[in-house]
């Protein structure tokens, strides 16, 4: 099957609601990231950032321990943006790759990582969800 026959047959499957759809995915893995942070003082999910088209710059100074308004954040985000297109979901803090190396005991397996592992699920959860 071509991508093209793919994209056709993906947009089937949502019944026409593919922006939602992709909204849905963004929003979703970004709340998968934030939930799977570690967190001491909740600087780290703070600083989940989206960024359409290249990733977010710059680091931010908030403190989020449960990550709510890092969600907040990231759906406000998707919703000025077109769903066709490159979403970025990232972290500029400097220790963002050793905690995705299992540095935090709060996080031995990492975050990305995992995340990349459910996104079938987080697809397939976001398609049941737009076709209501």
């Amino acid at each position: 099957m071509s991508f093209g026959n793919e994209l056709i047959a993906f947009a089937k499957k949502t019944g026409g609601k593919l922006e939602d759809v992709a909204r849905e995915v963004v929003i979703n893995v970004g709340r998968s990231v934030v939930e799977k942070s570690p967190v001491r003082t909740g600087r780290f999910r703070a600083n989940w950032q989206h960024g359409f088209g290249s990733p977010a710059n710059g680091t931010l100074d908030d403190l989020d321990p449960s990550g709510g308004a890092s969600l907040v954040r990231i759906q406000s985000s998707t919703e000025g943006n077109p769903a066709a297109g490159i979403h970025f979901i990232s972290n500029n803090l400097p220790y963002a790759q050793r905690l995705e190396d299992g540095y935090s005991s709060q996080a031995p397996s990492g975050i990305v990582g995992l995340t990349a592992i459910e996104f079938r699920d987080i697809v397939n959860i976001s398609v049941q969800k737009a076709k209501g």
